[in-house]
């Protein structure tokens, strides 16, 4: 043989006999739900090769030779949720400053646990906006690495503030104790500089907070933190890195400045207003608005140690902020779904579903908040947010109809994450 013809069999034999031994699945369920049309599917028969979904068909289709076949009957099928805004290392039982009695990397071991609660309650794909010390580029590669089990995590490493804003961890301590976070900086130079580094580390979006928050303890929620200049450099640089701005904005002139700046998603938008929603559809962004947690933080935060200033805070923004995301619905911003997790429970992210459908959406659009929207937000809808041929075969599976009642999505009977099975019915 010559040797160019041997070389080419060298190169195609593998490539062949990669095809051959490909892993194939097969789901097939009662319906099953397209986000992106609109509408049910009768009996989907979805085919996942290698991880990806390479077709899909009818209940009828023969299984092809050598693949696993997993029917659900009774069962309605969605595209692996997504949530846009958790914190996998944070904890609400250790609310004020409890957390100062465990060492730092205590938090990254806290991270795993959260990290397979929030996957097998059916969220396959999540965005990490804030965490100390990288932990979730360290979460995101030791769930890629097949060390722990989790979903797909967008890092944005640490949320940047300005000093003594929210988040300038430690703001009402005194001069003596140093809690300064690297990724507390003021001034455009400075910034640029700081998402070059948290770039260079792992993040795959930039978060900043913008205004003060509501569990922070000595600032004021509705106060803007960074000027418009300031703002501009992150969102500038960030951009010509290629990466995605989040922007944690609670008062008014902050969400106006952030979207004037060029930011991407707004978070929790507590306080916007007629002009602000203008804004956010003239430049293209989403609105994430965490109106689930205010039940949990009035319920359990004293109990947990939340800061009296901070529920007297939440007390008077909570329900503000739901009254406006009615207005940001009826106004035609574009919503993504993301809860704030680690301020309650992980893995309870699907109660914001009923919230949501409660304060102006119908249930259709609060899944394509988590689903399409949020796939088209962070840039990947190749790869994640509908059940769509060369995207990845993340499944979830409920009882009943979500078009109906929503709330079935806080119990998920079935999730599947790139063509492995995560949860199963019981009995199946």
């Amino acid at each position: 043989m010559a040797r160019s013809a041997l070389a080419l069999l060298c190169v195609f034999l593998p490539l062949a006999a990669a095809r051959v031994h490909a892993d194939t699945v097969v789901v097939s369920a009662d319906r099953m739900i397209d986000v992106v049309a609109g509408h049910t599917v009768e009996h989907p028969y979805i085919v996942i090769t290698d991880g990806r979904i390479s077709s899909i068909a009818s209940k009828d289709t023969a299984v092809p030779a050598g693949a696993r076949h997993i029917d659900l009957p009774g069962i309605t099928l969605l595209p692996g949720l997504i949530d846009m805004h958790v914190h996998l290392t944070s904890d609400p039982h250790y609310g004020g400053d409890r957390f100062l009695q465990f060492t730092d990397n205590f938090w990254t071991v806290v991270g795993t646990a959260n990290a397979r609660r929030t996957l097998e309650a059916g969220f396959t794909t999540v965005r990490n906006v804030g965490s100390s010390n990288f932990d979730d580029v360290a979460l995101k590669q030791g769930i890629e690495q097949g060390y722990i089990i989790g979903p797909r995590i967008v890092p944005a490493t640490y949320a940047i503030g300005a000093t003594g804003g929210h988040c300038d961890r430690g703001q009402h301590w005194p001069p003596s104790v140093s809690a300064r976070t690297p990724a507390v900086v003021d001034g455009p130079d400075e910034l640029r500089a700081l998402v070059r580094r948290l770039h260079k580390y792992g993040a795959e979006v930039i978060k900043f907070c913008g205004t003060g928050g509501v569990l922070s303890k000595t600032d004021v929620a509705g106060v803007q933190q960074f000027d418009l200049a300031e703002m501009k450099a992150i969102v500038d640089e960030a951009h010509m890195l290629g990466l995605r701005v989040a922007v944690h904005a609670h008062g008014t002139s902050g969400i106006k400045d952030a979207l004037r700046a060029g930011a991407d998603t707004i978070e929790h938008a507590s306080l916007a207003d007629a002009e602000a929603f203008a804004l956010a559809k003239q430049h293209g962004a989403y609105f994430s608005m965490d109106v689930y947690d205010d039940d949990y933080i009035l319920a359990e935060g004293e109990k947990n140690g939340v800061f009296k200033e901070s529920l007297e805070k939440e007390r008077a923004i909570g329900r503000l902020q739901r009254e406006n995301f009615r207005a940001a619905v009826h106004a035609g911003v574009k919503m993504i779904f993301g809860t704030d997790a680690g301020v309650y429970p992980h893995g309870d992210n699907a109660k914001q579903f009923a919230v949501m459908v409660t304060w102006g959406m119908t249930p259709l659009q609060a899944i394509q908040a988590a689903t399409v929207t949020a796939a088209e937000a962070l840039g990947r809808p190749q790869h994640v947010g509908a059940i769509a041929v060369g995207r990845y075969g993340d499944l979830v599976g409920v009882a009943g109809d979500p078009l109906k009642d929503v709330t079935v999505l806080q119990s998920v009977a079935f999730v599947m994450k790139g063509g492995e099975v995560i949860r199963l019915p019981s009995g199946a």
